[in-house]
Order: structure tokens, then sequence, then C-alpha cells
């Protein structure tokens, strides 16, 4: 494929622009641009031309046209939280922010469902759903902060991925604005859909190349009445990671559970301040282990064979939570380590995912292939589904390592994944910073056909240019 020539915002498109949303809901001052030309990925700036604030699925509709006439490349921004990059405005042009598409249109008490806009941030969701004791699980890190629309983007997962699965499999409609224009629902409000293919699906993980997300139908379950809390320490993240898979073979299935090796830990509760639990010197992994549901007494019984697993791995003392406080401080260490590790250093962070009997392989392996470039690494994540955070710190390492160097090395990580029948992303996606890395997973002719899907819904490749292939 000839590479794309895009055009520049010119004062005429600009003006068609600022029709639609208003003076108040445009800008190109550089003090915008830059805020908006940055997320969480890296130290990462790419500037737009301009940026649209809409606040009508119409408005969003007309700038889309706008762009796909004038070949102006066009980027969706949600709340910037994401770690692939995906949100870069690279080609410059239009960076359409969805901030102020944010509310909860419907709680569907009856059926068991949601209608909501994707500026909406996950945490509130989450609050809202529950006054009526309902649940939606998906609970990334950065739930605080991050929106359902970018939750879409890439089917983010979290802690409770594990029991509940992630975003794509609490969705079940979407309304949607195509590169053209086109405004389309994906699907059904329904939990069955077998009429011919299943777009909701496809859009799910797209990650703003397909379409722009404009409404959000979720499903919901009934909210547990009891959870569960364990922080169990190890001597040895090997036996720590071992010890995963043995709680699902012994037949309970915790809600989460949760990998922090030493240096996670140690710069979590120094980042966050806050610590209710005596670090022993020693420890070198923590798991956090939850279980949740409506009996008690199963609870408990799960706890107790777990504990039997982890006992058999070598672990140090149990500790149990035993109060709402002690929870939310223990998934505050554990949510905060990846702004801690940001604060340490420069670092690129690798979403690595295995099969979870084959994490302690993984991880063993990363740590080996860091000695072979010089590179130190935190890891942490979500064990129970085998998505380890792998965050590769830059520390003393020269600019030529840094730059030529460690992608050799991130290769072998992914080698390693795929050898153990993983991949390269669960749930960061592949956005600008991990393209280059596709060709390790996906056959020539594999990608090509993703490439050709992208061609039939935007043949100007606009919409968000530059992310996922080149």
């Amino acid at each position: 494929m000839n590479a794309i020539n895009y055009n520049k915002v010119t004062s005429i498109t600009f003006l068609l622009f600022e029709q639609i949303v208003g003076k108040k809901n445009i800008s190109s001052e550089k003090e915008q641009l830059e805020k908006y030309g940055q997320d969480e990925t890296e130290d990462l700036i790419f500037f737009a031309e301009v940026i649209l604030k809409p606040s009508s699925v119409k408005e969003i509709s007309q700038i889309a046209k706008i762009c796909n006439e004038h070949i102006i490349p066009l980027t969706v921004r949600g709340a910037g939280t994401g770690l692939s990059g995906g949100a870069l405005p690279i080609k410059g042009g239009v960076l359409l922010s969805m901030e102020k598409f944010n509310k909860i249109i419907k709680i569907d008490e009856r059926n068991l469902q949601a209608t909501v806009e994707p500026g909406v941030i996950n945490y509130e969701f989450q609050e809202a759903v529950k006054q009526v004791g309902l649940f939606y699980p998906p609970d990334p890190a950065s739930w605080g902060s991050c929106s359902l629309g970018g939750n879409i983007a890439h089917s983010s997962g979290g802690p409770k991925a594990v029991k509940y699965g992630t975003t794509r499999d609490y969705v079940l409609n979407l309304e949607i604005v195509l590169p053209n224009g086109e405004i389309i629902w994906t699907g059904a409000n329904t939990l069955k859909y077998s009429t011919s293919y299943n777009l909701t699906h496809l859009m799910v993980g797209s990650e703003g190349t397909l379409c722009i997300v404009t409404k959000i139908v979720f499903k919901l379950i009934t909210l547990p009445k009891h959870d569960l809390l364990m922080l169990i320490p190890f001597n040895s993240p090997e036996l720590a990671c071992k010890s995963v898979a043995e709680v699902f073979k012994a037949g309970v299935n915790p809600s989460a559970m949760e990998f922090m090796e030493k240096d996670a830990i140690d710069w979590s509760i120094k980042y966050s301040g806050e610590l209710s639990f005596k670090v022993k010197p020693e420890w070198q992994a923590l798991l956090i282990v939850e279980v949740d549901g409506n009996n008690l007494d199963i609870l408990m019984s799960d706890c107790e064979i777990i504990s039997a697993v982890m006992q058999q791995n070598q672990c140090d003392e149990i500790l149990f939570a035993d109060s709402a406080e002690q929870k939310n401080a223990i998934w505050k260490i554990r949510r905060k380590v990846g702004e801690a590790v940001k604060s340490n250093s420069v670092y690129k962070e690798e979403d690595t995912v295995v099969p979870r009997a084959e994490l302690p392989i993984l991880l063993k392996g990363v740590k080996e292939i860091g000695k072979k470039y010089g590179f130190n690494s935190v890891c942490y994540g979500h064990a129970g589904d085998g998505n380890l955070h792998v965050n590769i710190i830059k520390g003393a390492l020269s600019d030529h390592t840094w730059n030529i160097d460690i992608p050799k090395a991130i290769s072998e990580i992914f080698e390693l994944c795929k050898s153990l029948g993983g991949t390269i992303s669960g749930e960061h996606g592949i956005g600008l910073v991990q393209k280059n890395y596709l060709p390790i997973i996906f056959s020539p002719y594999h990608l090509q056909l993703m490439k050709d899907i992208k061609k039939v819904f935007d043949p100007n490749y606009i919409l968000n240019p530059g992310k996922i292939f080149n």
C-alpha cells in the first residue's frame, strides 16, 4: 500500500469544525495541544492541529464526514490513560475528545443492562450500578480515571477478569459512527446474537481504528454479597507464580489473583505512602487473592483450600484483611504500581500474557533476558489469567542501549510468550508502541486479513492512522 497523503486542517475546515461544535469546544492553542497530545505511554507526545469536543452523535458524524472528504487524520481520545499510544495523534489532524459524552443514560434493572456514553469513568459506572445491587466487573488498575470508551477500545480487563472476564464479555451492543459519518448500531440488546457477522465483537478491541463509539449497552450481573481478601507473601517469585495454577486445579476460582514482585511492592508503598501491614525484608513477592460470592461458608472453605496450596509452595504467614479499610489499602498498593514505576524512571511496559501454568517460566525468562541485555525489570500483574506486566526500567542505560538493544530484548520476551502459547498483549492493546512486534505473532496472510478489514471500514485511512499497522 502506498503512503497516504494526509491534508492539513485549513482555515476553511477549521471554520467548518467551529460551526459544528462552537467556539468554546475547539482549540488549537499550544497548551491544549500539548495536554491532549500525550497519554500514559512512556514519555511520548504528538501534536494534533486542532482539538474538538463534540457533545452529540450528530456533531461527530459531521466531523467524520469532513475529515473523510478532505483526507484529514482523525484520532479519538478518551481519558488519556492508555499505555500503548493508541490515542496519540501521530499524524496530526483532528483530535476528537469524548469527554462530553459522560452520561449514564439508563440502568435497566429488569434486564440487568445499562446504556452509557463512552466518556463515563469506569469507577463512577461501577458505583452507580452498585447502588441498585448490580455489578459491572471489569476494573482496570486505572479504574478511577479511565473511560469506558477506552476500555472498549482495548477490551480492558483488570483484577476481576480471572473470574468474570474482560470488557468484551459485557458488551451487548454499540452505537458507532463510521469514518464516512454513517451512524449504526452494531447488534442488539440481547444475550444471544446469531444474526450474521458480529460487528459488536469486532469493534471491541479495535483501538479506535474502525469506528467512533458513541453509546454502549452493557450486560450487568448481580452484586456478590461477600468478598474475602488474602495477602500471601513468598520468598520466591517463581513459587508464588507456580501456586497460581495449582489453586485452580484444587477447584477454587478466585475473583482476583494478583502478583507483585519485590520492587513493585517497595516502589508502590513508597509512592502511595500507605501501609497497613509490615513487609519483611525476605519477602520477594506477594499474591493478593480475593474470593467473592453469596455464601460466606463456601468462601471460608475456598480460603482454606487456597491456604493449603500456598503453604505447599512455601509461602510465609498468610494475612487476611479484616476490614474494608484494610482491603482498600491493599488494593491501593496494587493499583498504584504503574504510577509508582513511572515516577521512578523512564520505562517501557510490556503487557505479556501466557496460559497461567506457564507463568513461572515466563517470569524466569524475563529475568534471564534482562541479565543478557543489562536491564532491570519490575514485574506484576493479573497472575490468575497469566497476564504479567513487565516494566523495563531505563535507569542508567545509555540512549543507544535503550533505542537499539532493548527492542531486541522485547522481541525475545515476545518470542518466549509465543512459545508458551501466549501473546504480546492481554489488555493494553497494540496501538503505536507494539505494532512492529505483531509479525512475531501473526503470519503475513493473517496480518493482511486484518488490514483488509481496516480498508473496508476506513478506505481513506483517516481514523486513528498509524496504529496497529504501519
